[in-house]
């Protein structure tokens, strides 16, 4: 690969599935002239619940297959592969600049509350892995973070139970005790750390009290891409309609149905190419 992209390249974005359709979402609204190429791995989804070893090489596999495609830059739109493999991919597909979706959600969160009281909702892997609490407490080391595995929450992203009493009774049972009562934790800051939570934003803020800020590292994490194309040059120029290609590795009907929902726009089974990693 040459050091010099063309702008005319998309941008790859890659995730374990439809959850960083919310992220992809915001990048097309913040960059309506790039085109976009996004792979989900449907075949192994869920990494939330993967070992790190499998994380790094699906996500290995998956970005080498968007590489070879022809991006000029890749943003791993998913909290999990963040953790385990931003810096492994960064170095394994240098001079490509790779963009991970952790960094840009902590700096968010830091911006909003310093010295704040973090509550993370995020999958096992993410948790387990301390990801947003060593990149809150690198940014702000007077912030207090908890992390909390939300994996019921995923499910019901998937399952569009984004309002009503499903989607309240389903976030509260997470939410409440670390909202009230003696024991506590009482955030005055709520990180989205799944790409899924975006769409229970609106179920997640029932649930909590006005001053508590919601943050979602979608819209942030497309404002570091914006940065990164104007500093490298790689914008592309007015011209042809920008393109979007979706693709996944199983299930091109359940990927139009659930993912037309995180994307905000109809899907079908014919819009999704499958591929073989």
């Amino acid at each position: 690969m040459t050091n010099k992209a063309s702008p005319d390249l998309p941008i790859g974005v890659f995730d374990s599935g439809v959850g960083g359709l919310t992220v992809l979402k915001a990048i097309r609204e913040q960059l309506p002239r790039e085109n976009l190429l996004y792979l989900g791995d449907t075949a192994r989804l869920p990494y939330g619940t993967k070992s790190p070893a499998s994380v790094l090489r699906y996500a290995m596999q998956a970005t080498a297959h968007l590489r070879e495609r022809g991006v000029k830059m890749l943003v791993i739109a998913c909290n999990t592969a963040s953790a385990v493999a931003l810096e492994d991919l960064q170095r394994a597909l240098a001079p490509l600049p790779v963009i991970g979706v952790v960094e840009p959600g902590a700096a968010a969160a830091v911006s909003a509350r310093p010295a704040g009281r973090h509550l993370v909702l995020a999958t096992e892997g993410t948790v387990r892995l301390g990801a947003y609490g060593k990149a809150l407490r690198r940014l702000d080391p007077a912030a207090s973070v908890r992390e909390l595995a939300c994996e019921l929450m995923v499910a019901q992203a998937e399952e569009g139970w984004t309002g009503g009493d499903i989607a309240t009774a389903i976030v509260g049972e997470y939410l409440r005790p670390m909202m009230a009562g003696p024991s506590a934790y009482q955030p005055d800051s709520i990180i989205l750390g799944c790409t899924h939570f975006p769409i229970l934003r609106a179920a997640i803020r029932s649930v909590v009290a006005e001053s508590v800020s919601i943050t979602d590292s979608a819209g942030t994490t497309a404002s570091v891409v914006a940065r990164e194309l104007s500093t490298r040059r790689l914008q592309r120029a007015d011209g042809a309609a920008a393109t979007l290609r979706l693709l996944a590795t199983d299930g091109a009907s359940r990927f139009a149905r659930v993912g037309g929902t995180f994307l905000g726009d109809a899907l079908v089974a014919g819009d999704i190419e499958l591929v073989d990693l």
